[in-house]
């Protein structure tokens, strides 16, 4: 409302209307403990503190006083000296100092008392702020910042941010629903990198150090291979009959060039081991041929690079990479790889690194599928469980080698980028 006018230097009237600032109550009552609990301080210093004018938090200390029945005319604790003169006058202010620093050790005491309980253990610089605010109106921000080493800036600005903290924490409580479930669908055996590619592809903007941390904060995790270094092999006095033809070197420029094979074992339950034979192609890591039986007589390496050759149309010229098992090294099987075209090449004796795709293969299948037991429950159950994950191995697993894609999807694009060209 306009109260007043004048006449400017210019002959300009000049409004002298007051339009008064309003303030939370909250802030006005966070205004007045900060002055009311520190009886060294000032009007001038609190408001000058907190962007008012001292005549304003004087107002605002008498209404308080006024509505706790105190007299208007009341001051803090200097009053006590009044009348006093000389020596008298310094003791009285003396003491009134100490009381009101024993006061304020007091309050810090019962503030720490009080955080320690809260704390539990942790002392992240989130769990201050928020103690802070849930003990707010029975301390001041600023004795509570005081005793607990932080910053009433950063405590307002935590406290201002809370509507972003509360969208995000909603965010990632919706994420970590699909994390799971394309956990799930993977049969817990897909870590973040994995996952985080279906994410994408199923339109989730995500990134993989996100989905690292919900998994983590989830106690979501992937199955992993924990590495061995090998051992350096034995010298090798066969080595000239069928020579390591590889090298180490797991790659091929084509489908249907070079494969590796290995045998592994699959224990059941009741004390009896399967035993699985397999073929897999360098180009694509796809597994072609595979033979599952009780036995690990030649007939079960041999029905694996057989079916290899069924599946392929054939595999004339193409290299077989194995160990020197006594299965690869019969007669019976050089004679299987002679009459379909295939030309033998083998790992030195004792080095699992010389054939460490086959070995990564193999402990890849017993972790996913056995998913951290020790035994399948029965014969049944191990063949059942293996051909279906192996299923979903050529046509569904991402492999990382691959671009996050299956054997079969990364023959067929390679196939249609020919075609192409």
């Amino acid at each position: 409302m306009l109260r007043a006018s004048r006449v400017g230097v210019q002959g300009v009237k000049v409004s002298t209307s007051k339009y008064h600032r309003r303030f939370p109550e909250e802030f006005r009552a966070e205004a007045v403990r900060m002055y009311l609990d520190d009886p060294a301080t000032t009007y001038t210093a609190v408001a000058k503190n907190l962007g008012i004018s001292s005549e304003t938090l004087r107002n605002w200390v008498k209404s308080h006083r006024q509505r706790q029945g105190e007299s208007p005319q009341y001051q803090a604790p200097t009053s006590e000296n009044e009348g006093l003169v000389g020596y008298d006058a310094v003791i009285a202010e003396e003491n009134r100092k100490l009381r009101a620093e024993l006061d304020k050790v007091k309050a810090e005491r019962d503030i720490l008392r009080k955080a320690a309980k809260y704390f539990g253990g942790r002392d992240e610089l989130v769990s201050r702020f928020q103690f802070v605010h849930e003990h707010r109106t029975r301390w001041s921000v600023k004795r509570l910042c005081a005793a607990l080493e932080v910053s009433r800036q950063g405590y307002y600005q935590w406290k201002n941010r809370a509507p972003a903290r509360a969208a995000k924490a909603a965010a990632d409580a919706a994420a970590t629903v699909r994390i799971k479930a394309f956990h799930r669908a993977s049969k817990g055996t897909y870590g973040s990198p994995r996952i985080t590619i279906d994410l994408h592809e199923s339109g989730e903007t995500i990134n993989r150090k996100r989905v690292a941390r919900l998994m983590r904060v989830a106690g979501i995790e992937g199955v992993r291979l924990r590495r061995r270094r090998p051992a350096p092999p034995p010298a090798d006095a066969d080595a000239a009959a069928v020579p390591d033809r590889l090298g180490r070197d797991f790659t091929a420029g084509a489908p249907n060039e070079r494969y590796v094979g290995d045998i592994t074992y699959l224990p059941v339950a009741d004390g009896s081991f399967l035993y699985l034979a397999t073929v897999i192609d360098l180009f694509s890591r796809r597994l072609v041929g595979w033979a599952i039986a009780d036995h690990m007589r030649a007939d079960l390496v041999e029905q694996s690079l057989r079916r290899a050759h069924v599946i392929r149309g054939g595999l004339t010229g193409a290299l077989m990479h194995t160990d020197r098992g006594s299965q690869y090294v019969s007669a019976q099987f050089a004679k299987c790889c002679k009459e379909l075209g295939v030309l033998q090449s083998r790992a030195r004796v004792g080095s699992s690194a010389d054939n460490a795709l086959a070995e990564s293969f193999n402990a890849t299948l017993k972790r996913e599928v056995l998913q951290r037991r020790r035994t399948f429950a029965n014969a049944l159950e191990a063949r059942f469980q293996v051909q279906a994950w192996i299923g979903n191995y050529n046509t569904v697993r991402r492999h990382s080698s691959l671009g996050q894609i299956s054997p079969i999807d990364y023959e067929q694009r390679q196939a249609s980028l020919a075609l192409a060209a």
